[in-house]
């Protein structure tokens, strides 16, 4: 089965809600993802939250803000898929 990540909600903890294709919302946990290699440039909570994307059908982060599929940090939506935990859907208040 091929998973999709439709849209994602990262928090200020390092986490991020995944919204898939088939309707279960899961839960990623990247408080230890931030410490290593290249993804210690997320560690900056702005940076985290403001560059969380979807691309390539899958979460991932656009540092550079060229929405380029090739120039990412992304993640296997099958692992996020089959190793993240389903979730309810997070109370989000959106001020507009």
């Amino acid at each position: 089965m091929f998973y999709k990540v439709l849209q994602v909600y990262p928090t200020d903890n390092y986490k991020v809600y995944l919204y898939f294709s088939d309707g279960k919302v899961k839960l990623y946990d990247a408080s230890s993802l931030v410490e290593k290699g290249v993804f210690r440039k997320l560690k900056e909570k702005d940076i985290f939250a403001s560059t969380c994307t979807v691309l390539n059908d899958t979460l991932a982060w656009d540092l550079m803000g060229k929405h380029d599929p090739a120039d990412c940090l992304d993640l296997d939506p099958h692992v996020l898929y089959e190793n993240c935990p389903e979730v309810k859907e997070p109370n989000i208040h959106i001020v507009g």
